[in-house]
């Protein structure tokens, strides 16, 4: 029965490698929005001339949120790794910008990111606010406040639980 035992968990501890194939593909998914951040950049840099200061203000923006979603993508692939499958060496410079990432501490810096996110595109919803009906207007500022409440109570939450550690 012992035997069995050990063996379930080393399948299950093994299984975390799994998990590898997500990041991958996290990589991947990265490589194709840089494509798009390309193209959306050539449009812009294309059109300058032609652009409102509104449009631009706006393209600019657009582009400032698709460097947020890059950065969050990168930060789940490198913190949710080295948590959850395998420590990057300790000598590997690489990483070191990162700091030290536990999940708690990836868990606000996500929601912090999505808080950016959600308010680029709150901006563009106002800069834009005639395209808008007022229900749609409402419910993403309702939706944002979500976003932002839910991240002020990670946070509070994460403090307490490091003063019981």
């Amino acid at each position: 029965m012992k035997s069995l035992e050990l063996f379930v968990e080393r399948v299950i501890l093994a299984s975390r490698w799994l998990l590898v194939v997500f990041y991958v593909g996290l990589g991947a998914a990265l490589a194709v929005y840089a494509v798009s951040f390309v193209a959306k950049f050539f449009k812009v840099a294309t059109s300058v001339l032609e652009y409102s200061d509104e449009q631009m203000i706006l393209a600019m923006l657009s582009l400032i949120d698709a460097a947020l979603v890059a950065s969050l993508i990168v930060m789940v692939m490198i913190a949710s790794y080295e948590n959850f499958v395998s420590r990057f060496d300790e000598r590997n410079e690489d990483v070191s910008f990162l700091g030290k990432l536990n999940a708690g501490s990836l868990k606000i810096k996500v929601a912090s990111s999505i808080v950016a996110i959600s308010s680029i595109h709150l901006l563009q919803v106002f800069l834009n606010v005639s395209e808008y009906e007022n229900d749609k207007i409402m419910w993403a500022t309702i939706v944002h406040l979500a976003f932002v409440a839910s991240a002020l109570i990670m946070g509070f939450l994460e403090q307490i639980m490091a003063k019981l550690k």
